[in-house]
């Protein structure tokens, strides 16, 4: 009884600590902006809005291919497919070229969950309505410091520049993926600082000096290029929520989807403590104008603190999911202390049986 109460204590113990630390729920649950109604696209991972529509893709298990969607009524408006098996798709992000969007996007093959591709790729696919079979452009891509699980692409929209986020239990790293890009590779990403653990996908904010990175329950906003964590919020219940999309028209508010058939595209508005900070004077500078709500200063690195509160506020974000982070060391001391229980019985159990051998003289 008191081994099966210890396990139960062990399987428990780290998600019970880290929900006693996840963030305040959003004050809203999101308004539901359209809905996929193409059966196809099962395991929406990745969303990115070109030309005022909506571009996803499948997770790993789908053939080479893009879903171009129309906000007005969800339905599926073009397919680009290619010739060549990816892998594992995880994500895409809108191309640019010289501040300008291409019609096109970027989509990444970069998922690895045992973390041993020597390699992983980009591809950079026009998109539009009608269906279309093209060659696309091929990037191969590899860590500098070695194989890494990844699930997010983001690109800055005032250089064209690409981001990739790795995908960490307890906490991941944000890479710069080199520019221009060389088509006979690798190119070499390399790390740029840490980022939030789980990271499921990731967008620029319009103004280019903030980005937010979502995973399944929740998303954290970073200032670019220094990645200051500036506050984080949950976002509404999904099935398995993995993209994360920016609308330029509607910059206060994210886009997200789930996996999952016949999925809502959500509108999430940021919370007004997200908004106050992410409407500051750029990292590092100090203009004296202030945020939307704020006094007009800063600190001595431009930044200001994301307020702290209930429903609808942003909480401080320290990179790795702490809350998770204290649930595992709690498992490892709790699994210690199981080891010594189930020694202590064992080491019983062997003295009770020499004790019971017949002839065995006391």
């Amino acid at each position: 009884m008191l081994l099966r109460t210890a396990a139960v204590g062990l399987l428990a113990l780290p998600f019970a600590v880290g929900a006693a630390t996840a963030p305040a729920p959003v004050a809203e649950e999101g308004t539901e902006v359209t809905r996929f109604t193409d059966s196809r696209i099962n395991e929406s991972s990745g969303l990115a809005l070109v030309d005022g529509r909506l571009v996803t893709v499948n997770d790993s298990g789908d053939s080479g291919r893009v879903f171009v969607v129309d906000p007005a009524t969800g339905d599926t408006v073009g397919v680009t497919s290619w010739a060549a098996e990816p892998r594992d798709v995880e994500a895409l992000a809108p191309a640019y070229d010289d501040g300008e969007p291409t019609g096109e996007v970027w989509v990444a093959d970069i998922g690895d969950n045992r973390a041993v591709r020597e390699t992983v790729e980009l591809l950079r696919v026009p998109v539009g309505t009608g269906d279309r079979e093209v060659e696309p452009e091929a990037f191969t891509l590899t860590y500098a410091d070695g194989p890494r699980d990844a699930e997010s692409l983001l690109v800055d929209p005032a250089t064209g520049d690409l981001v990739v986020v790795s995908k960490g239990v307890l906490g991941g790293s944000f890479y710069r993926v080199p520019s221009p890009l060389d088509p006979d590779g690798p190119n070499v990403m390399e790390p740029l600082g840490p980022a939030v653990g789980i990271a499921t996908d990731a967008a620029f904010l319009p103004d280019g000096r903030h980005l937010v990175v979502r995973t399944y329950g929740e998303a954290v906003v970073y200032s670019w290029p220094d990645l200051a964590s500036r506050g984080r919020f949950a976002l509404p219940d999904q099935p398995q929520g993995e993209a994360v999309a920016v609308d330029p028209a509607d910059p206060d508010a994210l886009l997200v989807t789930s996996e999952g058939v016949e999925q809502p595209v959500l509108r999430v508005a940021l919370p007004p403590a997200v908004l106050a900070t992410v409407g500051g004077p750029a990292p590092g500078t100090s203009d004296g104008s202030g945020g939307p709500g704020g006094t007009g200063e800063t600190g001595g690195s431009g930044e200001s603190e994301a307020p702290t509160g209930s429903a609808g506020s942003a909480t401080p974000s320290d990179g790795p999911q702490w809350g998770w982070l204290a649930g595992g060391v709690a498992v490892v001391l709790l699994a210690s202390a199981v080891l010594v229980l189930v020694g202590r019985l064992a080491l019983g159990a062997l003295r009770a049986a020499r004790r019971g051998t017949p002839g065995r003289r006391r």
